[in-house]
């Protein structure tokens, strides 16, 4: 038996593998339980920050999800405070009654605010979710730092168990110092 051996420069190997333009962060994770959660108003203790606790609701469905009034164009946000390329959004729907609460509802990306985050370009309109589910929309990879969820339409009430964000960083900071302008056209 033969045995071979290796000459491997190990100065030279560490050196190219501790040279990363960004940080490894820069491509994981569920981005919006880092982020600020708020409705456009708020039914009883179902508030916004619930929908983002990374617990989808549904062994806690009255202490863990988020509501709103019922009322016109009810609208939910989650500000991620960076802007990211969001490959897909995941909603967990209540599992009780009132599953309908999700239909329709518009998921928005974008950076503006302007009519509270909700004329940002849409990603996908859930036509129905069944009671206690969760289902994925692909966002091909859209940019933005605010995630909207709206039900156009008078007397709605909008109600969610979770949502989860996911894609890359665009803008990513690392010992203190703001790497931007990872994400946009061309890139």
């Amino acid at each position: 038996m033969k045995s071979v051996s290796l000459n491997l420069n190990l100065d030279i190997f560490i050196m190219h593998l501790c040279v990363v333009p960004f940080p490894p962060i820069y491509f994981l994770g569920n981005w919006a339980v880092d982020g600020a959660a708020t409705q456009s108003s708020t039914f009883g203790n179902w508030f916004s920050e619930k929908a983002i606790d990374g617990n989808r609701g549904l062994l806690q469905l009255y202490t863990g999800c988020s509501s709103t009034l019922n009322e016109t164009n009810p609208w939910w946000r989650v500000d991620l405070r960076y802007i990211y390329r969001v490959s897909e959004v995941v909603v967990t729907n209540r599992k009780d009654c009132c599953a309908e609460q999700i239909n329709g509802v518009e998921i928005r990306i974008g950076n503006s605010l302007e009519s509270n985050g909700n004329n940002n370009p849409i990603c996908a309109v859930i036509p129905a979710i069944p009671a206690g589910e969760s289902y994925s929309y692909s966002c091909a990879g859209m940019d933005g730092r605010y995630v909207n969820l709206i039900i156009p339409g008078d007397m709605k009430m909008l109600t969610l168990c979770e949502v989860e964000v996911y894609g890359e960083a665009c803008d990513v900071i690392s010992n203190n110092v703001l790497f931007t302008g990872r994400c946009g056209k061309g890139k």
